[in-house]
């Protein structure tokens, strides 16, 4: 997909937040070893992350493989529980547990559409299922269900309702997929990668759908993707995480143009462009961590091209570098404020560009 090629998204009124996550952290416990008497050890997959989800915008969740995206996600959904942090429903405190009226309101939508589907029912029992459960099938439940195949563009509806998964194409089950996730009326949908075991040819396909269900339908849309140009076509506003923590933080468009962290801007360097004459000038050096054992400071030291001695050792802030744009990185820190160290607080702006050429 091009980033040049991809839409802007329409400057829109002042929207509310409908979930807000903030300080999430989750670590999970893993052996070291098959042995019953093997060592435990912490792996942190998450730490200090912050989430906000507005009505009628998608917001994507930008990263590598083993970034914490999914774990981010589930936290959200309330799947799995938070060691640390807060969740805020329409501003108020989320309940405890994950009872049904929360689930109701936020769905998720997985990375495989044939493992999440009951193989052994058809599309019509998929979909009244989670309509009994939450009691609000209202009147003719096969109208209803033929309703939810017409919002996910399957149609004719009797066409897909008396279908086994097996029998679907690829794009198609994650359409009844996300029909299910629609079924009880949500105002959040939590689409984790959706598109990325679908063939590059209905991707767009799926895409639009949550495009358009994000207009018509007003959806706050968690859009979790490692490919940041797909994010940049969908999404109004883009979050990038490294290692378990958040990085750089903007409106879709002002983020891939002007991209202030230096992860952000090596996924851009590695996004396919067909327009790209010359190779990227940007390179990074080695792969993720260990969440095992993290690296002290910025997670992302061992592989910045622009790394100081004071990013092995401390957390960098979150900086402001323009409007509604924050990156967690000390070359857009004043170099008299280096030894202050901001946690989870916005740093005062400075010109990223003349910091950057200054640190070169």
């Amino acid at each position: 997909m091009n980033l040049e090629s991809a839409p802007t998204p329409t400057s829109v009124a002042p929207v509310r937040a409908v979930l807000e996550g903030r300080g999430l952290t989750k670590s999970f416990w893993v052996k070291q070893g098959r042995s019953l008497l093997a060592r435990k050890t912490r792996v942190h997959a998450v730490e200090d992350v912050s989430v906000r989800l507005d009505a009628g915008r998608v917001t994507a969740l930008v990263g590598e493989s083993g970034a914490g995206k999914t774990t981010v996600a589930r936290l959200l959904a309330k799947i799995i529980r938070a060691d640390a942090g807060e969740l805020f429903l329409d501003g108020r405190p989320a309940p405890p547990g994950r009872p049904r009226s929360y689930a109701a309101q936020v769905q998720m939508v997985f990375q495989d559409p044939f493992a999440s589907l009951n193989p052994v029912h058809r599309v019509g029992h998929n979909l009244v299922r989670p309509l009994q459960i939450h009691h609000i099938a209202d009147g003719d439940i096969d109208a209803t269900v033929a309703d939810l195949l017409r919002r996910v563009a399957l149609k004719p509806p009797d066409t897909f309702i008396g279908k086994f998964p097996h029998e679907l194409s690829g794009g198609q089950r994650q359409r009844v997929a996300i029909a299910r996730g629609l079924a009880v009326r949500p105002r959040v949908l939590i689409a984790d990668e959706p598109v990325s075991m679908l063939d590059v040819s209905i991707r767009l396909g799926v895409l639009n759908l949550l495009a358009d269900l994000r207009d018509r339908e007003k959806l706050a849309i968690l859009y979790v993707t490692h490919d940041i140009a797909s994010a940049r076509y969908l999404a109004d506003t883009i979050v990038v995480m490294y290692a378990g923590q958040l990085v750089e933080a903007a409106p879709s468009v002002s983020l891939t143009d002007r991209p202030a962290h230096p992860y952000t801007q090596l996924l851009l360097a590695a996004a396919p462009d067909p327009d790209r004459v010359e190779a990227p000038a940007l390179a990074g050096r080695g792969a993720p961590p260990s969440l095992l054992a993290p690296p002290s400071g910025c997670r992302f030291h061992p592989r910045c091209p622009y790394v100081m001695e004071i990013c092995k050792s401390q957390v960098p802030p979150r900086v402001a570098v323009a409007a509604d744009h924050s990156a967690a990185c000390w070359l857009h820190v004043d170099p008299n404020n280096r030894r202050i160290t901001v946690n989870g607080s916005v740093a005062p702006a400075r010109d990223s560009s003349d910091q950057r050429n200054q640190e070169r």
